[in-house]
């Protein structure tokens, strides 16, 4: 069947002065932390990528997830610099490799035409978004409390999946980190504290390993303890579903914040003083139990 390629694309000034809320929570004893996708999509799956170059079972997982080669799904490539988009960019290469052929490129920068029926209408026949790499910020100041916004979150409600690499990982998560747009290096940039909620509860870090980031979410959890943080290397994503999550790829993923009392030193506790649990490929990992389940290599 031949390729199937539209885009929808807006471009327009971008307001950088548009007042946003913080991401909700506080200090104090949150209790056990517990992060599963959004309570509103039980039946949706979240695949959060690391940046860098992805091989072909992420987006296999992911095409798969969403329905396999038949099924709609939108790229949003605005986190990028460019404001238009050109099939030049290669960003849906990766899903067509495999086997996506029903695509729509959906990319503003005016928050105005984001909040349109018309601009989102794609999203409502979705059974898919997957969000590139860039800037967060530039995800925010487009589609944060938009009608995009609300449209990708009911892609999860109607038991589809929504993913992104770099970037497109962290606005994900409930609590945004590196949303400064000055520049990627600041952590928690109040006015860009607040992502999509795709998945509640936590904080997501990407190019983990390759930009030596393995110490910046101890700051988040830190100050913000009702969040688990999730730091992913390039080359690697993590599939959630329901309360379980999967390694995917070629490096590791680092978990933040999770509980100790699983037992003894030795039988399940963190072993000090690491204070984050790293993931292997293939390994999957309770959100709710903190239990890891370590994938074994056949010989066969």
């Amino acid at each position: 069947m031949p390729a199937l390629l539209s885009w929808i694309v807006v471009v327009s000034a971008c307001s950088q002065s548009d007042p946003r809320p913080l991401a909700s929570g506080g200090l104090g004893d949150p209790g056990p932390v517990q992060v599963t996708p959004s309570l509103a999509a039980p039946n949706g799956a979240v695949l959060l990528a690391g940046g860098g170059r992805l091989g072909p079972e992420i987006f296999e997982t992911f095409v798969e997830r969403a329905g396999g080669g038949e099924a709609t799904i939108v790229v949003i490539p605005t986190a990028g610099a460019d404001d238009e988009y050109t099939e030049a960019n290669g960003l849906v290469a990766g899903l067509q490799s495999a086997g996506a052929w029903n695509l729509t490129v959906l990319h503003t920068r005016s928050r105005e035409e984001a909040d349109s029926p018309e601009f989102s209408r794609a999203l409502r026949q979705a059974d898919g978004v997957w969000i590139s790499g860039g800037r967060q910020w530039r995800l925010v100041d487009a589609y944060l409390h938009t009608r995009v916004h609300r449209e990708i979150l009911g892609v999860l409600e109607r038991g589809g999946v929504v993913g992104g690499t770099s970037a497109g990982a962290s606005i994900l998560a409930s609590y945004l980190i590196r949303g400064d747009p000055a520049t990627n290096e600041i952590v928690m940039a109040p006015g860009y504290e607040e992502g999509f909620g795709a998945l509640e509860g936590a904080a997501v870090d990407q190019h983990l390993f390759s930009r030596g980031r393995e110490m910046d979410l101890l700051e988040v959890v830190e100050l913000h303890p009702e969040l688990m943080g999730i730091g992913l290397d390039e080359g690697t994503a993590l599939l959630i579903e329901g309360a379980e999550a999967r390694v995917l790829g070629e490096s590791r993923v680092a978990i933040y914040n999770i509980r100790r009392d699983r037992g003894p030193e030795g039988e399940g506790s963190l072993p000090p003083p690491l204070p984050f649990l790293f993931l292997n490929p293939g390994d999957r990992f309770q959100l709710d139990s903190h239990e890891v389940v370590r994938f074994q290599q056949s010989d066969h």
